[in-house]
């Protein structure tokens, strides 16, 4: 009996993720339109500067490496364990991303801000500098359609659900996606050629 129960946990759980996952026509569009930016960055000689707290930093990380390593295009994610302690003890945890937007980011680069609530302090603050910069901030967030952080993003995609993993797993397969897109199909060799 058991066993049952867990079953119908699960199937109603991936059911549910299906349904969360697959994008409405108004967020493939946005996609589509965060590609293009990422073109237009890339030709300019400028890169994607991705940022995320918690799983959505393992999340930044995959995706600053896949966009560098297969689709050619120069990205960067802020994960050292050093920058972050000492950006969070010199201007505070809530700075470190702002102060890491501003040491690093330059004219013609974009930032890629993941937060599953949009409410994270640290983003939020790092959102308004690059407005004030006049960089291009794409958000990926969850939870309340109208959060803080989307309010305040040139492009904001938005995940329909308050569920932590679905929020997380649906960024991380749009983001991968988007990648893919970049590239231009779904199945290629790991090892790149040049």
């Amino acid at each position: 009996m058991k066993l049952k129960k867990k079953n119908n946990f699960l199937e109603k759980y991936f059911r549910d993720l299906s349904k969360v996952i697959i994008p409405d026509k108004n967020c493939l569009k946005k996609l589509e339109k965060v590609k293009n930016l990422i073109f237009a960055v890339s030709k300019k000689k400028g890169k994607v500067l991705i940022f995320g707290n918690g799983g959505s930093s393992a999340i930044a990380s995959h995706v600053s490496v896949d966009l560098t390593k297969n689709a050619r295009i120069r990205a960067v994610n802020f994960n050292e364990a050093d920058l972050i302690t000492c950006f969070s003890n010199d201007y505070g945890y809530e700075r470190w991303i702002e102060k890491a937007i501003d040491f690093y980011a330059d004219k013609k680069d974009i930032i890629i801000l993941i937060s599953s609530s949009g409410r994270s302090p640290n983003m939020i603050k790092a959102c308004k500098l690059a407005n004030k910069k006049r960089l291009k901030v794409i958000s990926f967030t969850g939870h309340k359609r109208n959060n803080p952080l989307s309010k305040i993003s040139n492009i904001s995609l938005w995940v329909n659900s308050k569920a932590y993993n679905f929020i997380e797993n649906t960024h991380q397969i749009w983001l991968l996606g988007l990648c893919d897109l970049i590239i231009g199909k779904r199945e290629y060799s790991a090892k790149r050629k040049d």
